[in-house]
């Protein structure tokens, strides 16, 4: 392969667990870490090895379309669990800890325990079942990975939907949350709503001044 051609996630690490004796080999992967609103999504994933779906990447590198399907597909094939850690569990715990806690719940919540798990980036959640790799860059190395990245974004993106039809002045059904400029705008036109993250700095300024005058 050319050396500037992309690569793409394939089941190289659930192969080597499974040689190593494993059986349910687990992906896991969140969404939604950066922004200033809305929650921490995790998806769990243990593919069927006869039938993964074709086309599985990172999530950040597929359309919204092709996303949605691939998520459909996932659903109909793997077995799969969601966790979610919600902006009042963020500040709570801080970003990190609340992402690591999410990560736990969703392997927890596996319908057919895994008994190895690959976690996309560099730490791992305490206390899990079995055992563990983190891998950096992991979404696009495993298809495990790369299909709990779909599962947990498709997922996030549908909340922040419902974060938008609930307090459309802030847009979220375009920027999902993130520090883009149309966000920072409505942050500071209307303050912090009941979505945003209050222990993120932006949130936090454009709080303070309404906090003061109270």
């Amino acid at each position: 392969m050319p050396a500037d051609s992309p690569t793409v996630p394939d089941f190289a690490f659930e192969r080597a667990a499974l040689r190593r004796g494993a059986t349910r080999v687990c992906g896991v992967d969140e969404a939604g870490r950066g922004p200033l609103a809305g929650p921490v999504v995790v998806s769990a994933v243990i593919l069927n090895p006869r039938g993964i779906p074709a086309g599985l990447n990172d999530s950040k590198q597929l359309s919204a379309e092709v996303r949605e399907g691939l998520y459909e597909r996932i659903l109909a094939t793997a077995t799969v669990s969601i966790a979610v850690a919600p902006p009042a569990l963020i500040a709570e715990l801080n970003i990190l800890q609340a992402t690591l806690w999410a990560m736990r719940q969703a392997v927890l919540r596996l319908g057919r325990a895994a008994d190895h798990i690959l976690v996309d980036g560099n730490r791992l959640p305490r206390d899990l079942p079995c055992p563990a790799e983190a891998i950096v860059g992991g979404d696009g190395r495993s298809v495990s990975i790369a299909a709990a990245s779909i599962v947990a974004k498709v997922t996030r993106d549908r909340m922040c939907a419902i974060m938008h039809a609930e307090e459309p002045h802030y847009g979220f059904l375009s920027h999902k949350g993130y520090a883009a400029p149309a966000h920072l705008a409505a942050l500071d036109a209307h303050g912090p709503g009941r979505h945003h993250r209050l222990d993120f700095a932006p949130c936090a300024a454009a709080q303070r001044p309404r906090s003061a005058a109270a």
